[in-house]
């Protein structure tokens, strides 16, 4: 699959999708949703800021961490307002999940992932020579 978003546009929407998915759990009023939107949304704003890539405040978190990340919060999000049972009495904040956590899968699956330091999983190397799926 070819990976045609840039790793800066992926890093707004990373901070989008966290802020819409706290937001909407804040604004529906049921105490489980509103749970659930922080929870989600306060992990992937943390994971990004804490990510190796131009816009975080310190990179300590492997790209491809990141995105392991992406995909688990993305089924997280999914999967919360049915698990949790919130999904009838929050239609708003069942929608804004949902479709927040589909973003996120989608959006990792064409991202053009490179790490900034050199920092990897399996170590630091000299260089990201090329992007994964390049």
């Amino acid at each position: 699959m070819r990976r045609w978003i840039p790793q800066d546009v992926h890093s707004v929407l990373d901070y989008q999708g966290g802020a819409a998915t706290a937001l909407a759990g804040i604004l529906s009023g049921d105490p489980v949703a509103k749970a659930a939107g922080l929870a989600l949304g306060s992990s992937v704003i943390g994971v990004s800021l804490l990510t190796d890539y131009r816009m975080s405040l310190t990179k300590l978190i492997p790209i491809e961490a990141h995105e392991i990340a992406d995909y688990a919060y993305g089924a997280a999000a999914i999967l919360a307002p049915f698990v949790l049972g919130y999904a009838k009495r929050s239609r708003m904040a069942t929608v804004v999940h949902v479709v927040m956590g589909l973003r996120s899968i989608l959006v990792a699956l064409v991202t053009d992932y490179r790490c900034q330091t050199g920092m990897h999983l399996g170590g630091e190397l000299a260089t990201d020579p090329e992007a994964i799926g390049g």
